[in-house]
């Protein structure tokens, strides 16, 4: 895969920003098709530096997605298929003992890839997604009492069924809360299921998308990302949408301060959307509801897609009572 020698430029702009993740979105596009709002949104997290989690039956796109995501970033890419047998081992890598030196070296494992794609996550034991976090969180792994560094940029996309399928274990809190975004994706309307009926054939549907941007290229977007301007009145904003949630009756837990800083650089990345420097209410309310829906846990016992969007339709209900700054 050839990198495209391409650059935000010494002054990079809104415009320019916007350019390259409209750009990724139309390659993205080409793989998954008549998703725009989805496609447009896992752009968002890319640019602000999250990882993502795609929750939905199987067969809807999602593996394609995360393997186009990481073509049109000309990334370095692996995947890992999770299942009730993988180790810890399987994922971070393992010392290897030379017999001839009598010495051990580190042999890495697929985690260090600059994007990850960790497929059907929650069919593997909490111990093994555990292994994850480290990484996630600190862009490093520590094995036998030394730490080695995660290529940079670093993602994981992550791919889960949902929990009322059999052989799932739910994650954990502290792995859900790693991510910055979870979507759903769906079945695509039954035009679009029509034309890829009559158009794809046996092509790959990866086959089209091309490279558009780069590791380099990518870590400056996300630089200029974490500049965007959000004012005093936007932050007291997700400072009150987060204590409607903590103080909500059907709600046990609400937003934790990470999700409120999560939802501050997912906003951050929205506004560039829209060729601003600065984040607006409309960039918050954009991107409340995909930070902030696994982040926030019901009272209720009730767990699987109905919690999931019994969660979502309460998120997105906050967002219309709590009132944002003129």
């Amino acid at each position: 895969m050839t990198q495209p020698a391409r650059a935000l430029g010494p002054a990079p702009s809104p415009a320019s920003a916007r350019a390259v993740m409209e750009r990724l979105a139309a390659q993205l596009g080409r793989a998954v098709q008549g998703k725009p709002v989805e496609v447009q949104r896992v752009v968002t997290c890319m640019v602000a530096g999250g990882h993502l989690l795609l929750e939905d039956m199987p067969g809807v796109g999602k593996t394609t997605l995360a393997e186009a995501l990481a073509r049109a970033c000309a990334l370095s890419f692996s995947r890992i298929q999770f299942t009730a047998d993988l180790l810890p081992a399987d994922i971070l890598g393992a010392q290897v003992f030379h017999a001839q030196t009598a010495t051990f070296s580190f042999r890495p494992g697929p985690l260090f890839r600059q994007l990850v794609l960790a497929d059907e996550l929650n069919r593997a034991p909490p111990r093994t997604q555990s292994a994850l976090l480290e990484g996630m969180a600190q862009g490093q792994v520590s094995l036998d009492g030394e730490t080695h560094p995660l290529p940079s940029p670093f993602t994981v996309v992550a791919t889960q069924n949902p929990v009322d399928f059999s052989g799932t274990y739910p994650l954990p809190d502290s792995q859900l809360d790693r991510f910055l975004v979870r979507l759903s994706l769906g079945h695509p309307a039954p035009d679009v299921e029509a034309r890829l009926l009559t158009t794809r054939g046996a092509a790959s549907p990866l086959a089209s998308v091309e490279a558009v941007t780069g590791p380099e290229e990518l870590a400056s977007l996300r630089d200029f990302a974490a500049e965007v301007k959000l004012d005093a009145s936007v932050a007291d904003y997700v400072v009150r949408l987060a204590r409607a949630t903590r103080e909500h009756g059907d709600l046990e837990r609400g937003a934790s301060t990470r999700a409120v800083l999560a939802l501050g650089s997912a906003a951050r990345a929205q506004a560039l959307w829209e060729g601003r420097d600065f984040v607006t209410p409309g960039d918050v309310r954009a991107m409340l509801v995909p930070c902030w829906a696994h982040r926030v846990l019901l009272r209720s016992a009730v767990q699987g897609v109905s919690a999931r969007d019994e969660a979502a339709h309460l998120v997105e209900e906050l967002s219309r009572k709590v009132a944002a700054p003129r």
